[in-house]
């Protein structure tokens, strides 16, 4: 088998810690990968991985040449790269895992433009909201919302997720408009509650340079954006969304902002990607490209 062939496979292997998954990734019959690797030792006179009956981890060598492998692996994919540039321009898959509502409202109907820009490239778009593992779902690059977690990934923040408050006109009609959070005690809040966790938001604002929450009352409690702005546009209650999110319903009278000098806290936003020093050439042009996505679409 052709060196570099080896070499990336050991790489899929040392990054998904089992034969059996990294076959799966590579298209590969297990016992053809474990040929590979013991192929790879024998070549190197060295033993890279240590292997159980659960587990596949790397040895002390293993550790040292995986390291050199990714850079190798990288090189030789910026060099073919190189010579499609002179033709073709960057060519090649890339998978990508954003947000839902991001994916659809936004992302997607950008993405002609990319691609007519880029006619090398293919996209491979998840929509969700879930953790994604990079490696072990073959994910080259995902954007998401919120403090993001130790990972080991390169995190590239790309602004703030601003939030505003809104209602419909039908329940400010009925309710009245509050001006203040004084005035909430009197109004109900259609109440988001986390898919994962169960746990209900609750209702906050920054005033002052401090973060202050409370619990409004509220008689329907939803796990999805798309359910909340169902909920608020019946006029069902109030609700904090992030501002992109209601844009079109703002635009045609069908939302109404609400205290907005009284807005929950910013969310950040970043795009979470392995190895920044040995990235590939189309996917550095499809970070950046998300990233002035997001400054134009969402954070403008």
């Amino acid at each position: 088998m052709d060196r570099i062939d080896l070499y990336r496979i050991f790489v899929r292997v040392a990054e998904c810690a089992s034969f059996t998954r990294a076959a799966d990734l590579l298209g590969m019959p297990r016992s053809s990968v474990s040929a590979a690797i013991q192929e790879l030792e024998g070549r190197l006179g060295a033993r890279l991985l240590h292997r159980t009956t659960r587990s596949v981890t790397l040895t002390q060598d293993g550790r040292l040449f995986h390291e050199r492998c990714l850079r190798l692996v990288a090189e030789v994919e910026e060099a073919e790269d190189l010579f499609r540039q002179t033709h073709a321009g960057p060519q090649g898959k890339l998978s990508i895992d954003v947000p839902g509502r991001l994916g659809r409202l936004v992302i997607a109907p950008a993405l002609p433009a990319f691609l007519d820009r880029y006619p090398g490239i293919e996209i491979r778009l998840g929509m969700t909201d879930r953790a994604i593992d990079l490696i072990g779902d073959s994910v080259d690059c995902v954007l998401r919302v919120g403090v993001q977690p130790d990972s080991g990934m390169i995190a590239r923040p790309v602004g703030s997720l601003r939030f505003i408050n809104v209602a419909s006109p039908a329940y400010l009609a009925r309710h009245g408009t509050p001006r203040s959070p004084r005035d909430l005690a009197a109004h109900q809040a259609v109440h988001f509650a986390s898919a994962s966790t169960g746990r209900v938001e609750a209702w906050e604002w920054v005033e002052q340079g401090e973060v202050h929450a409370i619990e409004l009352a509220g008689r329907v409690t939803v796990n999805s954006a798309e359910a909340q702005i169902a909920c608020c546009l019946a006029g069902l209650g109030l609700i904090q969304i992030p501002a992109f999110d209601v844009k079109a319903h703002l635009r045609a009278g069908e939302l109404v902002e609400v205290m907005p000098d009284h807005p929950a806290e910013p969310m950040p936003m970043a795009l979470l990607y392995p190895h920044r020093q040995f990235m590939t050439r189309r996917l550095r042009i499809l970070v950046d490209w998300l990233a002035d996505l997001m400054a134009r679409e969402v954070l403008g």
